[in-house]
C-alpha cells in the first residue's frame, strides 16, 4: 500500500525545518567567523553516509515559560551515531544558530539518549559544546536537565572514552560536563570555558578582567589545567579527536588498537647516545631522547602547555599503543610539583582503565621545595602519583634515565610502586637525595676546613654517585632488571612491551581506592 502524499510531504518538510535549523543567514555568518554549523561538525567526524541521527523530532516542552507555541528545530542539539576509521562512535553537537543553543530539558535528553547509547553499545563519545548555557524559560526543568548529563558523565567514566571539543560559549554549570570528560579540546578563537565571566566577576569583587584571561583556551591549557588540547579552528579540532580515538578502544573491555610490527627491529640505535650530555648536572632534552624511542611521529602529547615539567602522551612503540610519561628537565630541572603530579596521576590512571601499558622515564631530582608547595599541599598531590601508579595493573615499564632522588624515585614507578620492568643506564644515580647535597650533609664537618670548598664538594660527589647512588647498586640488591646502555633502549622496551601485553593482575575487592584528592 503506498504511504499518503500528505504524510510524506508532512515528513519532508518536517525535516526540512529540522535540517535548516537557524537558518542560512545564521550559518553563513558563523563560516565568517571560521565555525562550523553543528552538522558541518559531525559530518567532518564521521565517514560519509554513516551518520544515523537520534531524536530528529524532539521539541521543548510546550509548557515552558514564554516559550509556548516556538519552535526549536532539533532543541538545538544534533544527537547520533556513525563511524570514525571503523570504529563506531556516538555524538551530540550543540546548535549555536537554534535558540543559541541553550540547554532545556529535552535538549538534555537528546545528550543523555548519545550518552546512554554509547554505555550501551560499548562505543566512544565526542560532544561539540557550543551553547549559551541554560534555557532560562525552562527554569528547574534546565537544571535538572544539566544533572542528567552530568550524571551520565560520571556513569560513562571508564567504561567508555569520552572526548569533549569545546568550539563555542561553555558558561557555568555547562562547563562541568566537559570537565567530566576524560579529554577537553578548545578552538584558541571564538571558545570560551568559565563558571563566572568577567562581568559577574567585576560585580562580585571589583577586578576588572577579560574573557581570554578567564575562558580562553590559552589560560586553561597553560594555566588552569582544564583543557588537554588546543585547536586551531573547528576543523582542527575534528582532527585532534580522530587521531585521539586512534590510540583508544572503544570501550574498558577492549584492548587497545595495537598494530604489533611483524618483525621487531632489536638493532641498536647510536645516535641516541649523543644526547647524553657528559656533565650530569646539565639538562638533558627528554623530548629528542621520546623521539627517538617511539614509531616515528606517533607521539600524541596530552596537556603540552600545562605543567611542562612532566611529560605525558601516548605513543606507539613497535606498533603496540604506549601511555609515556617523562620527566621534562629543560622545565623545572623536572622535579614534581602540584600540577605535574595532578597531571601525571590523572594521565596514569585513564591509561589503566582503557588497558594501555604504561612507559615511564625517569630523570627527576625530587619534588620541587618551596613554601607555596608546601601550603598548596603537595604532600597530598604527590601522593597522588604514588597512589595511580600502585594501583595500576597494566603493563609497567620504567627506565631511569639518569637522576632519581629520594620520593620522587618512587613517584616515578620503581619496582616497588609495580613496575614489571624497570631499566637504568649507567648515567643513573639512585639515592636519597642529589649527590651535592648528600656531600655537604655526610661531610659537613670536613668540608667546613676546605681551602676550596667548591672543588672538594665536586671531588666528594663524584665518589658519591660511584660508591652510594651507582645503578649497579641498586641492581645488586634487586630493584633494578637490568643495566642497558641508551642505544640498547629501544630495542628492549619493544621486547618488554610485547612480552607484557596480556599481563593479568587481580587486587583485593573493594568499591574503589581511596585517592587523595
Amino acid at each position: 500500500m503506498a504511504i499518503n502524499k500528505d504524510l510524506t510531504d508532512r515528513l519532508t518538510e518536517q525535516r526540512k525545518i529540522v535540517f535548516e535549523a537557524g537558518g542560512d543567514d545564521k550559518v553563513a555568518k558563523r563560516h565568517e567567523k571560521g565555525l562550523l554549523s553543528a552538522r558541518e561538525r559531525l559530518d567532518g567526524l564521521f565517514e560519509p553516509d554513516t551518520f544515523q541521527e537520534i531524536g530528529t523530532h524532539i521539541r521543548h516542552t510546550a509548557t515552558a515559560f514564554g516559550m509556548a507555541g516556538k519552535d526549536i528545530p532539533a532543541d538545538g542539539v544534533v544527537v547520533g551515531t556513525g563511524y570514525v576509521d571503523g570504529r563506531q562512535v556516538a555524538a551530540f553537537s550543540q546548535d549555536f544558530t537554534v535558540a543559541a543553543g541553550t540547554l532545556g530539558k529535552m535538549h538534555a535528553q537528546k545528550m543523555v539518549e548519545a550518552m546512554k547509547y554509547a554505555l550501551k553499545m560499548g562505543v566512544p563519545l565526542v560532544a561539540f559544546k557550543d551553547s549559551g548555557g541554560a534555557r532560562i524559560q525552562e527554569g528547574v526543568d534546565a537544571l535538572s536537565g544539566y544533572g542528567n548529563v552530568f550524571y551520565n558523565n560520571v556513569l560513562l567514566s571508564g567504561v567508555v572514552p569520552q572526548i569533549a571539543a569545546v568550539l563555542g560559549p561553555c558558561a557555568g554549570g555547562a562547563s562541568y560536563s566537559p570537565a567530566l570528560m576524560d579529554f577537553i579540546i578548545m578552538t584558541r578563537q571564538n571558545a570560551q570555558m568559565f563558571i563566572t565571566g568577567p562581568e559577574v566577576i567585576k560585580a562580585v569583587t571589583g577586578r576588572q578582567t577579560s574573557m581570554d584571561e578567564v575562558g580562553g583556551a590559552k589560560v586553561h591549557a597553560e594555566v588552569s589545567g582544564n583543557v588537554h588540547f588546543v585547536a586551531d579552528d573547528d576543523r582542527h579540532a575534528i582532527r585532534i579527536v580522530h587521531q585521539l580515538l586512534s590510540y583508544l578502544p572503544s570501550n574498558n573491555a577492549e584492548d587497545p588498537p595495537h598494530r604489533p610490527v611483524p618483525e621487531i627491529d632489536l638493532s641498536d640505535d647510536n645516535d641516541i647516545n649523543d644526547l647524553v650530555p657528559e656533565d650530569p648536572g646539565d639538562p638533558m632534552d627528554v623530548r629528542k631522547v621520546i623521539a627517538r624511542l617511539v614509531d616515528p611521529g606517533s607521539f600524541l602529547e596530552v596537556h603540552a602547555g600545562w605543567a611542562t615539567n612532566i611529560i605525558v602522551g601516548f605513543c606507539r612503540i613497535g606498533g603496540i599503543i604506549t601511555g609515556l610519561l617523562a620527566n621534562n628537565p629543560m622545565s623545572l630541572a623536572g622535579a614534581l610539583d602540584i600540577n605535574a603530579s595532578d597531571k601525571g596521576a590523572r594521565f596514569i590512571r585513564f591509561c589503566n582503565v582503557f588497558s594501555i601499558p604504561l612507559l615511564t622515564l625517569v630523570d627527576v631530582p625530587g619534588f620541587l621545595p618551596g613554601v607555596e608547595q608546601e601550603r598548596g599541599g603537595i604532600i597530598r598531590h604527590g601522593a597522588k602519583m604514588l597512589f595511580a601508579y600502585a594501583s595500576a595493573t597494566v603493563p609497567k615499564i620504567t627506565v631511569i634515565l639518569r637522576k632519581a632522588y629520594g620520593g620522587s624515585y618512587l613517584a616515578m614507578c620503581s619496582q616497588e610502586m609495580g613496575a614489571d620492568v624497570v631499566y637504568a643506564w649507567p648515567t643513573a644515580e639512585i639515592a636519597v637525595m642529589g649527590a651535592e647535597g648528600a656531600v655537604n650533609i655526610l661531610y659537613r664537618g670536613e668540608l667546613k676546613d676546605a681551602e676550596n670548598r667548591l672543588a672538594k664538594v665536586k671531588e666528594l660527589a663524584a665518589d658519591y654517585r660511584r660508591e652510594f647512588a651507582s645503578p649497579y647498586l641498586s641492581a645488586g640488591r634487586g630493584y633494578i632488571t637490568d643495566v642497558i646502555q641508551p642505544q640498547e633502549t629501544r630495542a628492549q622496551i619493544t621486547l618488554a612491551l610485547r612480552k607484557t601485553l596480556h599481563k593479568r593482575e587481580t587486587r583485593p575487592p573493594k568499591k574503589h581506592g581511596d585517592i587523595p584528592l
